[in-house]
């Protein structure tokens, strides 16, 4: 059975529920880039894994909307020349963005004004510009 994909602490992707795909990569090589299926591609099917929560689930599917097939997440690694790299490049973009999916939201912004003395120093400026443009003026009125 192939081994788990870590994503955090308390998450764990089974082996059994990954997808690996092999197929030739078009990147460096070299005359092996024509004989060896060196690209990567890791499917997850998020939506019917038993891993997460049905919270936890809501959220990864609201966040990777746009990169889900079918429910179905999938990554692909090419930029190695062996599909051993290749894979471990694929693994951890997976659970980069698994990890990204399934983190709370940070915490609501609280709003606040200005201090008093911005606001004054803000008008001051204001103020002061304007007499510069005051001076400026054609008083040939």
């Amino acid at each position: 059975m192939p081994e788990p994909l870590t994503v955090t602490r308390s998450l764990a992707i089974p082996g059994a529920e990954l997808r690996w795909r092999f197929s030739r990569s078009s990147g460096p090589g070299g005359q092996g880039v024509n004989t060896t299926d060196s690209r990567v591609e890791l499917s997850w099917d998020l939506v019917n894994s038993p891993v997460l929560s049905p919270t936890l689930r809501d959220r990864a599917v609201q966040r990777l909307g746009s990169r889900l097939v079918d429910g179905v997440l999938t990554v692909a690694a090419s930029e190695h020349r062996a599909q051993l790299d290749n894979r471990r490049a694929a693994a951890q973009r997976l659970a980069d963005l698994v990890r990204n999916a399934v983190a709370p939201p940070p915490p609501a912004r609280r709003a606040t004004k200005p201090s008093r003395g911005s606001v004054t120093r803000r008008l001051n400026a204001k103020r002061r510009r304007g007499d510069i443009k005051k001076l400026r003026r054609d008083t040939n009125d």
